[in-house]
């Protein structure tokens, strides 16, 4: 079954691929691979003409939100999408996400909707109260997704490739895309609705792995600022651990910490 909501705490790491396969051997005993297992994930994000949810989630504010279309693996014309709003609120990640097909889903978002669920009436109000939104952000990720044995609620994903593109905003477009995240990184996002497990934890200490900020929209929008400032980039960088094993970003990631 698929689940359509989410209340948790999402917390990021960067990784290593030595760092990644010395866990990948530590999760054996307490986690397994979800129902989508290893695929390529596609999104688009939708904002108002000024960019004004990117902008805001950028000056880390304690509420924040998003919207976003998805889909896992190849997309068809005529195939369903995931819509999914996305909340953050002092330090908590609320998603509602439904599925629908291409038509209603350009509905809805243009605040012109017909919607028929509760989670649907959300998404409505959120896309009205901006006078509607328009695609603004393509990111795509290679996502492997595990989650606990005996908590399906405790999740990691890591994603690798991560990319993104300002034109081209289909989900089933090709085109271009540039690169967020160095070869041989890996973006590890823990979501748990409490405390990280004790096996975690002590594996974080012992590779001297922090939580990081990395948000894949945030580096598209700061990306694309950068360019509009006469090529002009941030140097705000996440903490990695310690300098022997901090590894460097393509392009190097701002201080956005919602994505």
């Amino acid at each position: 079954m698929i689940q359509l909501t989410f209340k948790r705490y999402e917390i990021k790491y960067v990784l290593t691929d030595e760092q990644r396969k010395r866990l990948a051997a530590v999760m054996e005993r307490y986690m397994v691979p979800d129902e989508w297992g290893a695929s390529t994930v596609h999104n688009v994000y939708y904002d108002t003409p000024t960019r004004l949810l990117v902008r805001r989630s950028s000056e880390h504010p304690e509420y924040k939100e998003k919207v976003r279309i998805r889909c896992y693996g190849t997309w068809h014309e005529g195939d369903d999408v995931f819509v999914e709003l996305k909340k953050k609120f002092d330090g908590v990640v609320y998603k509602r996400r439904c599925t629908m097909d291409q038509h209603r889903m350009q509905s809805l978002l243009l605040g012109q909707g017909n919607p028929q669920t509760q989670i649907e009436r959300e998404i409505d109000y959120t896309c009205r109260s901006y006078g509607g939104l328009e695609p603004a952000f393509y990111i795509g990720y290679d996502r492997e997704a595990f989650y606990a044995r005996d908590d399906h609620e405790f999740r990691m994903t890591f994603d690798r490739k991560v990319r993104g593109r300002t034109t081209g905003l289909s989900l089933n477009a090709t085109g271009v895309t540039e690169q967020y995240l160095e070869d041989g990184l890996s973006l590890l996002e823990v979501k748990a609705g409490g405390a990280i497990p004790l096996w975690l934890t002590e594996f974080l200490c012992k590779e001297g792995l922090y939580k990081t900020s990395f948000s894949k929209v945030g580096i598209a929008w700061q990306r694309e600022l950068a360019k509009s400032l006469n090529g002009r980039t941030t140097t705000a960088r996440p903490h990695l651990g310690s300098a022997a094993r901090r590894p460097q970003f393509v392009p190097q990631a701002p201080t956005i910490a919602f994505a």
